[in-house]
């Protein structure tokens, strides 16, 4: 059961992170960059989804084991503080270099 939820906590944040990447990469890139972006996007897309899929709306029994729920709520919170704690720390560390 530990190990269930552990394993959808990584996969969602490995999720969230290829999202938020591709984003990134669009946005900013030029030609194959951007390319390279949309592709990252919907990696994580796909991840994402097709893992609270199976994790959750499947009747596989056993991925229906760790409260899925709960574990998801719980692993997207996780997910968001360790967000704003590092854009946090870039902030300062961006303000503490450009001040100095």
């Amino acid at each position: 059961m530990e190990f269930m939820a552990f394993l959808t906590v990584v996969i969602l944040a490995f999720a969230l992170v290829m999202v938020l990447a591709g984003i990134f990469t669009a946005y900013f890139g030029t030609g194959k960059s951007r390319t390279i972006g949309f592709i990252l996007l919907a990696v994580g897309l796909v991840v994402g989804v097709l893992w609270v899929y199976l994790a959750g709306l499947s009747d596989i029994e056993a991925l229906k084991v760790c409260g899925f729920s709960d574990v998801v709520v719980q692993a997207l919170l996780d997910c968001l503080a360790v967000l704003i704690g590092a854009v946090a720390a870039v902030g300062v560390f961006l303000v503490a270099v450009m001040k100095s």
